[in-house]
């Protein structure tokens, strides 16, 4: 620093607060500084600037994989909404979906320059009483059955599944079958509950229960079950399941919408382009991602924790999966 304040002919304080984009520098002279930074190959040490003010500036998230659309469009808004806030992220994976697992990717947090953590935490894994946090550090859960000691941010997966199961009864199917995701899922035992709990308020029967493992393979799988079954109308925990459902219809000469309506769950970008276009539940991933980045801040700024639940809403988008029931209809 004292190099570049001797090249540019200011001081090392001028240097100091071009360096942090602090206000008060005419801009003859700041870009006079920039120069001179450039002429060095000067780069502000962060490190340095971390331990000064006692602030790395960055994001912890853990999470168990990326295989998943909804953890990747999430990632993305976190990434973006930190950026925005001038925040770096910092993966965290859990080697194994275990409760070692993620203790361990807790444990190294001690290791790594955070100054707050995302837990992107979609079974049923995480409790306060068996992982704690390094003193200092504030963390927000996505997408988890976290304990009152954590802030949680989720998509509200109950009344999207409520939403798709109610169309499909108002279009006059007597039942609604479904193809959950994994037992261990929250996101799914969510989905799951609010199935039974509106078959059940509309006096419907409730067909056996298929799952799969949020692939498209799996969907297939359990298309192969619904197409040697009596369903018009099948609720899919999400649109990768449902793509693979529509396959194994289409192999069996089962028409959808004509024969059996389908709505899926996340309205993934693809979902467009399925043959028919997918009747989904919208979940708004960026909006998640957004709300994560601002409440961990908040908390940091505040020096709080703010235990809690904060639901994203979601919202049905009707397509050509889905049609009146042609008993109904007559």
């Amino acid at each position: 620093m004292s190099d570049v304040a001797r090249l540019a002919g200011v001081s090392a304080q001028t240097v100091s607060r071009v360096s942090n984009g602090s206000a008060g520098v005419i801009d003859a002279t700041r870009q006079q500084v920039i120069a001179a930074m450039n002429e060095l190959g000067y780069r502000p040490n962060s490190a340095a600037r971390a331990l000064k003010r006692g602030s790395f500036r960055t994001i912890g998230v853990i999470l168990f994989t990326l295989s998943t659309t909804g953890n990747v469009r999430t990632l993305e808004a976190i990434a973006a909404r930190a950026a925005e806030e001038d925040y770096a992220i910092t993966l965290i994976p859990v080697a194994a979906p275990t409760q070692a697992g993620v203790r361990g990717a807790f444990s190294r947090l001690n290791e790594l320059a955070v100054d707050g953590i995302i837990v992107i935490m979609e079974v049923h894994l995480l409790d306060a009483a068996t992982v704690s946090l390094p003193p200092g550090v504030h963390a927000v859960v996505v997408d988890s059955d976290a304990s009152d000691g954590f802030s949680v941010i989720d998509t509200d997966q109950a009344d999207g599944a409520r939403k798709a199961v109610e169309h499909l009864l108002d279009l006059g199917h007597s039942t609604v079958w479904h193809v959950a995701g994994p037992s261990a899922s929250f996101a799914s035992e969510r989905r799951v509950n609010a199935w039974r709990s509106v078959l059940s308020s509309r006096g419907c029967a409730e067909p056996a229960l298929l799952r799969g493992d949020w692939s498209a393979d799996s969907g297939y799988l359990a298309g192969l079950t619904l197409a040697a079954s009596d369903c018009t109308a099948v609720f899919v925990a999400n649109d990768q399941m449902a793509l693979g459902v529509l396959r194994a219809f289409h192999e069996k000469g089962i028409r959808v919408p004509e024969d059996v309506s389908i709505v899926g769950f996340d309205d993934i970008p693809d979902s467009t382009s399925f043959s028919p276009p997918l009747t989904t539940v919208h979940q708004d991933f960026a909006e998640v991602g957004r709300r994560c980045v601002d409440k961990v801040l908040k908390q940091m700024r505040e020096n709080s924790t703010e235990p809690g639940l904060d639901l994203v809403p979601t919202r049905l988008v009707v397509r050509g999966s889905t049609a009146m029931h042609t008993e109904f209809a007559v």
